[in-house]
């Protein structure tokens, strides 16, 4: 899961938090709990504003058909514009141009949280 921080206005402080990336905290509260830290003396419905994601790191082997396997999409550069989709699966063009929406690899088939 991804690493988020999040600022507080009402008390100044920044506070580190892993949750999905489907939640969205919107108060010092939701924080607070998310974090299991304590509220102190700040309001519970003060607003806070996600200020940094970071990803969390990931180890993968570097064969293409490995990646493909694991679901991933790896995606070479190979002119100004165009990718290869080295790891193509099924209906996928091999080549993503821009401009061209059905050049695009199937992410959403991929990604799941």
């Amino acid at each position: 899961m991804p690493v988020y921080e999040y600022h507080c206005e009402d008390n100044a402080r920044i506070v580190e938090v892993v949750h999905p990336m489907d939640s969205k905290l919107e108060t010092w509260g939701e924080l607070c709990f998310v974090a299991q830290i304590p509220m102190e003396d700040t309001d519970p419905l003060s607003p806070i504003t996600r200020i940094f994601t970071r990803a969390p790191g990931m180890a993968v082997s570097t064969f293409n058909s490995e990646i493909k396997n694991m679901g991933f999409t790896k995606l070479v550069k190979r002119d100004d514009g165009v990718y290869e989709n080295v790891t193509a699966t099924g209906s996928e063009k091999r080549y993503m141009n821009k401009g061209d929406k059905d050049s695009v690899p199937h992410f959403n088939k991929k990604i799941e949280d």
